[in-house]
C-alpha cells in the first residue's frame, strides 16, 4: 500500500547519481583532509630543518664567536648580524644568548637582556634540539644550538618560525588543493551525470523495485507462453528463448549465446531464420515437428537483431492431411454416385425393353469389378488402415485417368504392425506418395502407379512406383527438402512442396528409411523402409505427427 503524502522512490540512475555524488564528495574531501594533515606536518618538519639550518650557521660563524670571546658588549655587533641572518634565512626569530640564557639579540630589542624562554639544558650539554614552545612571539618551532669556542660553550643560539607563519602556509596549500578538489567535484559531478542521464533513458526512469517487478513479470510471461519465442542479435546469436521454442527447435538451455547456424537446424529453416527480409506464416520441418514461422526485424534507428515467433502445427498438419484425404474420398465417391447412377439407369432402361437378362448381366460385372478390387486389396493389406487408405487413393487415382495396382508380393497382415509405429504416420507417408505418383503419372502412357507394401525380416517395407517422367539425378536429394515441387505455383496453394518433406519426417521419427530410385519404366521409385521392432533409440523423442 503507497500512501499519497510519501514522495515516490526515486529512480535507479537517480539514486545512482545521488550514491555517486556523496561517494565523490566523501572521497574529495578525505584527501584534502589528508593533504592538510600531511602539509601541516611537512610544513612544521621543512620549518624545523629551516631553523637548524639558520641556528648551525649562526653558530659556526667565526665573527658570532669572536664577538663573543672579546667580551664587552656582544650585542652591538651581534644584533645587526642577527637580523640579517633572519631576513635572508626567512625565519622568524635568530635569538643570540649567553650560556645562562640571557638574550644578546632579539627581533624586539627591547627583550635584549631578558631571559630566553624555553629549554637550553640539552645544548649547555652540547646537543642540537628542536621544540615547539610559547616564547615572546607566540608558540613557534624552535631549534636551540651551542656556540663552541677551544672546546667550551661559550653562548647559544636559537633560530625558530613560529606556529602561525606554518599555518598560513598550510593553509595557502589546502585552499590550492580545495580549488583541485573542487573542479574534480564538479567534474566528477558531471561526468556522473551524464552517465546516469544516459541509464535512466535506458531504464526510462523507473527505479530498482519497478525494475525487478519488470523483469519478475517478464520471466513469468516469457515461460508461460506455449508458442515459441527468439530473440536475436545483430550477429544471429540466440539472445532469448523461451521453453515453447526450445521444446520446438530441440535444443537446451546452451543455447543461448549460440549462432543460428549452429543449432543444427534444418536448412531451410535455418536460412529463415538467418534471413535479413521478415517472414510471416511460412512452414518449416524440424526433426519431428511441423512450426509455423514469422520473423520480424528489430530497429530502432539502426537494425539490432530479429523477433521470432514460433507455433506448432504439427498436429494441425496431419489433421490438414486427413482433410485432404477425406476431401479426396468425398470426390471420389461423389465421381462414383454419378457412375453408379448412370449404371442404374441404364440397368433400368434394359428393363423397361424386356432384356432383362442383359440387365442382371451388366448388374452382374459391375458388382464383380468393385468386389474384385476391394477383395485384391484386403487380400493383400489386411491392416484396416492401409487397406482403406488404399481403396480410396484407387477410387480417387480411378478418376484421374490412373490405374493404381498393388503388386503381388504384397502382403501385410492384420495386427502385424506394433502400436509404436502410429497408424497416422503411415496415412502421412503412404498417402503423400500416392499422391505424388499419382500426380506424376496422370497423363503418361500407360498412366500406372504400383504400390508394394509387406513386411520383411521385422522392416514394414512400403514402395510406390510410377511411370510419370521421373526425377532428375541432380534433384534426388533435394526432393525431401520443403518448397521443392514440380508443379506449378499457383496450382497448389501454399502447402506445395511439403508432402515429401513430411514423409522424410515421419520416416526419420519412427526410425526408417527413405530412398529414391528410377523405376524400370523411367518414373520415380520410393521406397520407404520402417522397423517393426521399435527399441528405445529409436523411439520417438518429440511428440507426434
Amino acid at each position: 500500500m503507497r500512501f499519497p503524502f510519501l514522495p515516490r522512490p526515486r529512480s535507479l540512475a537517480g539514486q545512482l547519481f545521488a550514491m555517486q555524488v556523496v561517494l565523490v564528495a566523501v572521497v574529495v574531501s578525505g584527501c584534502a583532509l589528508f593533504m592538510y594533515v600531511s602539509d601541516a606536518r611537512q610544513g612544521e618538519e621543512a620549518a624545523r630543518r629551516q631553523a637548524t639550518a639558520a641556528a648551525r650557521a649562526v653558530a659556526d660563524a667565526p665573527s658570532v664567536r669572536s664577538a663573543i670571546v672579546k667580551g664587552g658588549d656582544p650585542t652591538r655587533s651581534l644584533q645587526p648580524y642577527a637580523s640579517d641572518v633572519q631576513r635572508h634565512t626567512g625565519v622568524d626569530f635568530v635569538t643570540i644568548m649567553d650560556p645562562h640564557g640571557i638574550r644578546w639579540t632579539h627581533p624586539d630589542e627591547h627583550r635584549i637582556g631578558e631571559r630566553f624562554l624555553g629549554h637550553i639544558g640539552p645544548a649547555l650539554r652540547g646537543r642540537t634540539f628542536s621544540e615547539t614552545y610559547t616564547g615572546t612571539l607566540g608558540p613557534s618551532v624552535r631549534v636551540v644550538t651551542p656556540i663552541v669556542s677551544d672546546r667550551r660553550i661559550v653562548g647559544l643560539v636559537s633560530a625558530g618560525i613560529t606556529v602561525e607563519e606554518i599555518s598560513a602556509k598550510a593553509r595557502g596549500q589546502v585552499l590550492a588543493v580545495a580549488g583541485v578538489a573542487a573542479g574534480a567535484l564538479v567534474l566528477g559531478g558531471i561526468g556522473t551525470y551524464v552517465i546516469n542521464a544516459r541509464l535512466r533513458r535506458h531504464t526510462h526512469g523507473m527505479n530498482a523495485t519497478e525494475l525487478s517487478r519488470m523483469h519478475a513479470y517478464h520471466q513469468a510471461a516469457l515461460h508461460a507462453v506455449r508458442e515459441g519465442l527468439v530473440m536475436l542479435d545483430g550477429q544471429r546469436r540466440i539472445a532469448l528463448i523461451n521453453d515453447g521454442a526450445r521444446e520446438l527447435l530441440g535444443v537446451g538451455e546452451e543455447a543461448v549465446g549460440r549462432s543460428v547456424a549452429d543449432l543444427g537446424l534444418p536448412t531451410p529453416l535455418t536460412g529463415a531464420l538467418l534471413s535479413a527480409q521478415p517472414h510471416v506464416d511460412e512452414v518449416h520441418l524440424t526433426a519431428d515437428r511441423v512450426v509455423v514461422v514469422n520473423t520480424s526485424p528489430v530497429s530502432s534507428g539502426e537494425r539490432r537483431g530479429t523477433v521470432v515467433t514460433l507455433r506448432d502445427h504439427t498436429e494441425l498438419q496431419a489433421v490438414m492431411g486427413e482433410l485432404d484425404s477425406e476431401r479426396g474420398f468425398t470426390q471420389a465417391l461423389r465421381s462414383q454416385a454419378h457412375e453408379a447412377a448412370n449404371r442404374l439407369h441404364t440397368v433400368v432402361s434394359l428393363i423397361e425393353l424386356d432384356r432383362a437378362d442383359e440387365a442382371v448381366e451388366f448388374a452382374t460385372a459391375e458388382l464383380e469389378l468393385a468386389q474384385t478390387l476391394t477383395d485384391q486389396v484386403v487380400a493383400a493389406v489386411s491392416e484396416p488402415v492401409l487397406a482403406a487408405l488404399l481403396l480410396g487413393k484407387t477410387a480417387q487415382a480411378n478418376e484421374r485417368g490412373v490405374e493404381l495396382v498393388i503388386s503381388e508380393d504384397s502382403r501385410i497382415d492384420d495386427g502385424l504392425v506394433p502400436p509404436t509405429l502410429p497408424a497416422r504416420d503411415l496415412v502421412t507417408i503412404l498417402g503423400n506418395l500416392l499422391d505424388n505418383a499419382v500426380d506424376a503419372a496422370q497423363g503418361s502412357s500407360p498412366a500406372r502407379v504400383t504400390v508394394t507394401a509387406r513386411a520383411q525380416d521385422d522392416t514394414l517395407l512400403l514402395r510406390v512406383t510410377d511411370t510419370g517422367p521421373g526425377v532428375a539425378a541432380t534433384d534426388a536429394d533435394a526432393v525431401f527438402v520443403r518448397g521443392w515441387t514440380t508443379k506449378a505455383a499457383g496450382s497448389g496453394g501454399r502447402g506445395r512442396g511439403l508432402g515429401l518433406a513430411l514423409v522424410q519426417q515421419s520416416v526419420s521419427r519412427n526410425g526408417g528409411t527413405l530412398s529414391l530410385t528410377e523405376s524400370p519404366t523411367g518414373g520415380a521409385e520410393f521406397t520407404a523402409t520402417l522397423p517393426l521392432q521399435r527399441t528405445s533409440a529409436t523411439m520417438p523423442t518429440g511428440g507426434t505427427a
